[in-house]
């Protein structure tokens, strides 16, 4: 468990599931491609968070809470693409699918709030 601020703990239990599912994907569904790019951005997610909890600066911080956002939605784009696929089933995606949504709100919210007070 990572100790921290909100976002940094959902985004690790977040990366999580993701490795778990990937593991899924891999195992049970010979899926190699799609997975490694959705385990590949969900686990970035939160890499990211944690650098910025680090930054330097303001802006190296904006950058990479805003760089965490375009894995968020890169990553919900895999999940969509598994779905389409086959690969995931209504299930499995709806039981994801509130999380990668709530951290991506989160992670507007954070990345609006800090970029306009940095002007």
């Amino acid at each position: 468990m990572v100790d921290g601020n909100i976002i940094e703990i959902k985004s690790f239990d977040f990366a999580v599931k993701i490795v778990n599912l990937h593991k899924l994907l891999v195992k049970e569904k010979n899926e190699f491609i799609l997975s490694k790019q959705l385990v590949r951005c969900g686990t970035s997610i939160g890499a990211n968070i944690s650098e910025a909890q680090k930054a330097q600066t303001r802006p190296d911080f904006n950058a990479k809470m805003n760089i965490a956002l375009k894995e968020a939605n890169e990553t919900y784009y895999w999940l969509k693409l598994l779905l389409a696929t086959g690969y995931l089933n209504e299930n499995e995606f709806r039981s994801i699918e509130p999380d990668i949504n709530e951290i991506i709100a989160i992670l507007i919210s954070i990345c609006k709030k800090t970029n306009v007070s940095s002007k």
